[in-house]
């Protein structure tokens, strides 16, 4: 055991303090991610031409396509969907429901069926985990009831028929 004593209460303060400036002053330096690269260093975007490299396989490159510019339509442009007629009721919100109802629908069973697949795979490595339990364990289990069979058999040897 260590029969020393603790060090006192003002020099574990003072120990403290030390370690408080030498954070502030790390501090005072700017962080790492607002620091400049140098040119070479920079990460290209995916409009970039890159040139290969010397020693590099060349490869074909695809040249970045000019900025698509808007032209006048020479049709008025019209909305997507037709505003309903003067005399027919509005559509119902059911309608959309019921449109939509395949896709969700069909969404809800892919689902289904992923997670019965997923389902069925846990239970297979489930099943195969139990089954190598089962051959560890079988060994003993058999050991263990052949000696008790062995000692009801002494006993019932042993005991006075009456």
């Amino acid at each position: 055991m260590d029969s020393s004593k603790p060090p006192k209460r003002d020099l574990l303060l003072d120990d403290l303090e030390a370690i408080r400036q030498l954070l502030e002053k790390d501090q005072l330096e700017p962080p790492l991610l607002t620091e400049s690269l140098d040119d070479d260093l920079q990460i290209p975007l995916l409009s970039d031409i890159i040139q290969p490299g010397p020693g590099s396989s060349p490869t074909t490159t695809i040249p970045a396509s000019p900025p698509v510019t808007s032209m006048p339509l020479s049709y008025p442009a019209q909305p997507a969907v037709a505003p309903p007629a003067a005399g027919t009721a509005p559509a119902k919100p059911a309608a959309a429901a019921s449109a939509a109802a395949p896709s969700i629908g069909a969404a809800v069973q892919q689902s289904l069926l992923t997670s019965g697949k997923l389902d069925a795979e846990l239970r297979a490595a489930a099943q195969l985990i139990l089954q190598d339990v089962i051959d560890d364990f079988v060994p003993q289990i058999e050991a263990e009831l052949k000696r008790r069979l062995d000692a009801r058999l002494d006993r019932l040897l042993k005991s006075p028929r009456g």
